[in-house]
């Protein structure tokens, strides 16, 4: 399997686990909830196949379905009093209403991949509202844009585009199980972000349902609130319903590569290299470098470290730059291959070369794992040293894979103003860390593991603040209760997120939320008013 399969946790294991129910509520309250909810949809569509409650025997399954990290369900976590699995907009629409006029909070779910899972969990009475069915995809060559309902996949829009276009693609996340809904609003990014930025830079319009139940567009919306869901999260804002995007122009090859170099190959001189070296490649090549422990039997402990590589262009091509400028590499033809761009996002996403591009259309990622994730933002070069206490920390934990991102290239050219997304120019790249386990009795350990290695990586990292990934979520950068939102906790997770933009997007949620209806344990609180004097 190749490490880059490791995005996506393929990872052979089934779980089953409980649902405690720590939240009370009061049963009147819900009777008079789910009555309202027909009342507020179009009834060309009945919503009533489309509410679950605890009750109904696929409850269970469809709460865990889509729910990416078992950490998540084995905590002890309450359920909601309902999923409304919306067939239709106006389920979404109802399902605001109804929560708002009977005092259930609503999270919101579109693919499950929450880090945290606070698309799925609260401790206060709460309803989740699954945008999974709502998945269409309309393309427009004519005008190369698509309209992109939230609950489709990053697989699912690769896929669909592949079917109209051979020089065509989208810049967004390399896991393939994605919902659409929720990767773009953080922002999104994957292997064209060099050459064609985040998903969000690539957004030309949107529908939002607002706390008082009603469908915008970008026009009605207003610039202010469009500029908020791009890299601000929806969630803090809306529903989000759809996305209308530009496509992109992609070669009709382009070429991939996967160098692996372990330490006694002189994978730290390499990696040290890679940092001068990959934020400032033209912008048509992107390589991740991607370390992981290896442990060959007792104390015989290394790291192997991989540089993963897309080129939009042939191998001749690519061969010709790395030659110039990272001939340390030592890339050959040999380590080349060329493909379509749609096979290159399987690729990326860890599938065996060769596999048919219909398992894009698989929507759900059976094979769960446990995990706790961070991110960490860098603006100068790691030197060896610190490279060193990144291997040793990595076999000392084990279970464990990392990965940096290079920036520069179109993301030097955007302003961290242009969109509420405000991790910009001055990176050289954003790194991801991920320990993973299978069971649930190690869960304490290994997130102080991860702790420990964020720890030990701050002296190089971003500070003041020291910056974190929206979409790879992290309560350790602060975080409220499930019914509360201070604003001083905000402003404190805030920056790290949004850097100087967070105060600007608690003034658009003053003005499109000012009841501050739509909440999480992370989201974005209304601006308070001065007081008078």
């Amino acid at each position: 399997m190749k490490a880059s399969s490791y995005t996506c946790f393929i990872v052979s294991i089934f779980v089953l686990l409980s649902i405690s129910s720590a939240a009370s509520y009061n049963p009147v309250d819900f009777d008079a909830f789910l009555q309202c909810l027909p009342k507020h949809s179009d009834h060309s569509v009945s919503i009533v196949g489309a509410i679950l409650t605890p009750n109904n025997a696929s409850f269970r399954s469809i709460y865990q379905l889509r729910a990416n990290n078992l950490r998540i369900l084995s905590s002890a976590t309450s359920r909601p009093v309902a999923i409304i699995t919306a067939l239709h907009p106006s389920h979404a629409q109802a399902a605001v209403i109804c929560a708002k006029r009977h005092g259930f909070q609503l999270r919101i779910r579109s693919g499950g991949h929450d880090y945290e899972g606070l698309s799925y969990i609260s401790d206060v009475p709460f309803v989740i509202l699954d945008m999974f069915n709502l998945n269409s995809i309309a393309i427009d060559m004519k005008t190369e844009t698509a309209w992109v309902q939230a609950g489709a996949t990053t697989g699912e829009l690769y896929y669909s585009i592949a079917q109209k276009s051979e020089v065509h693609g989208f810049p967004s996340g390399v896991c393939t199980t994605l919902g659409i809904g929720g990767h773009f609003s953080g922002g999104g990014y994957g292997f064209l972000i060099r050459k064609y930025g985040l998903s969000i830079d690539n957004v030309i319009d949107a529908q939002l349902i607002d706390a008082k139940g009603q469908i915008l567009d970008r026009k009605s919306m207003g610039e202010d609130v469009f500029w908020a869901i791009r890299g601000g999260g929806t969630t803090s804002f809306g529903i989000i319903l759809s996305w209308r995007i530009k496509l992109v122009r992609v070669p009709p090859r382009v070429t991939v590569f996967n160098v692996q170099r372990t330490l006694e190959q002189g994978a730290t001189e390499l990696a040290y290299r890679w940092q001068q070296v990959a934020p400032k490649l033209p912008k048509d090549l992107f390589i991740r470098l991607q370390p992981v422990p290896i442990n060959n039997g007792g104390n015989n402990k290394t790291v192997r470290v991989s540089f993963i590589g897309h080129f939009l262009g042939q191998a001749d091509g690519l061969l010709r730059l790395m030659n110039v400028r990272f001939s340390e590499l030592g890339l050959t033809r040999n380590d080349c291959l060329e493909m379509s761009w749609v096979k290159s996002s399987l690729y990326w996403a860890g599938f065996p070369n060769g596999t048919s591009i219909d398992v894009l259309l698989d929507r759900v990622q059976v094979n769960r794992v446990f995990y706790k994730s961070k991110s960490d933002y860098y603006k100068a070069v790691i030197p060896k040293q610190g490279l060193e206490t990144l291997w040793q920390v990595l076999m000392d934990i084990e279970d464990i894979f990392v990965q940096f991102n290079p920036y520069g290239g179109r993301m030097e050219e955007i302003s961290e103003s242009e969109t509420a997304f405000a991790h910009r120019s001055g990176n050289l790249f954003i790194v991801l860390y991920r320990i993973q386990w299978s069971q649930s009795d190690g869960t304490g350990r290994y997130v102080e593991m991860s702790r420990r290695l964020y720890n030990a990586m701050a002296p190089y990292a971003s500070s003041n603040p020291r910056e974190a990934f929206f979409n790879y979520r992290d309560l350790d950068v602060g975080s409220n209760e499930s019914g509360e939102t201070d604003f001083e906790v905000a402003k404190e997770y805030g920056a790290k997120y949004f850097g100087n933009n967070f105060m600007r997007l608690a003034g658009v949620k003053a003005m499109v939320d000012p009841e501050n209806f739509f909440k999480n344990e992370q989201s974005i609180p209304p601006l308070p008013t001065p007081p008078s004097h």
